[in-house]
């Protein structure tokens, strides 16, 4: 199942590869884990996931629990920093879904909550308890998935605004055990005085085993999101309970 500026990968908000989520929960009373690393390089700068986990679980037909803890690494022209970082939490909850013939259109909500468990020599960000509020739609046909949609981010402390987010994903099945595609998001600035930022990422997921996937995906910033966006990786093992 799927799931800039440095910034905004400093938060997870993700629907593993990507940056940008969908409506479909994990099958009720089963698990899905991610064992991830992630980092984004840009000028002069790197921001690390070293490891995060992704832990999600269907606790009710369309509703999905979702944590995930972090180990962090910063690094500045200056400085380099390790540390624990906000945990993400979240309620994912799929409000409509339609069969029909070889496709399926859902919609659902995935309200999430940044526990301000970090370490704030990681940054000015870590602490303040932001929330993101999605909305997700997606429609499956039979070799495409597509989704996307838009949250509002609430950004508590000094010198931060609150944003808009704006994403969209496309995957095509290449194979019975390749899933590959793609997604851009939009992201308007949320620091005062601060600049709006538009990525994009290349990825997927390969079947290793019925209850194994390798999740990959590379991206980097558009235009003014270079430079702090040079290239971005991500890499996780999911395992399915």
């Amino acid at each position: 199942m799927f799931m800039c500026a440095t910034w905004l990968f400093n938060s997870a908000w993700a629907g593993p590869p990507f940056v940008t989520d969908d409506p479909e929960p994990v099958e009720y009373q089963h698990w899905e884990v991610n064992y991830a690393l992630s980092e984004t390089w840009g000028d002069g700068t790197a921001s690390a996931g070293l490891p995060s986990v992704d832990i999600n679980y269907g606790v009710l037909p369309n509703v999905q629990l979702h944590v995930q803890p972090r180990y962090a690494y910063e690094r500045t022209t200056t400085d380099r920093r390790f540390g624990i970082d906000d945990t993400e939490v979240g309620v994912k909850y799929r409000f409509f879904n339609v069969e029909q013939d070889d496709s399926t259109f859902m919609i659902g909500i995935y309200p999430m909550h940044q526990l301000p468990t970090g370490d704030t020599s990681l940054g000015a960000s870590r602490g303040n308890g932001q929330s993101f509020l999605p909305i997700w739609v997606q429609r499956n046909t039979e070799k495409w998935t597509m989704y996307g949609g838009t949250g509002y981010r609430i950004n508590p402390g000094q010198g931060n605004q609150n944003s808009v987010y704006v994403g969209g994903t496309a995957l095509y099945q290449a194979s019975p055990s390749l899933l590959i595609g793609g997604e851009v998001f939009h992201e308007t600035a949320n620091l005062v005085n601060g600049d709006s930022a538009t990525s994009f990422n290349l990825g997927g997921s390969y079947n290793l085993s019925r209850d194994y996937n390798l999740l990959f995906s590379a991206g980097k910033g558009l235009g003014i999101s270079t430079s702090s966006n040079r290239l971005s990786l991500y890499s996780a093992l999911q395992v399915l309970y």
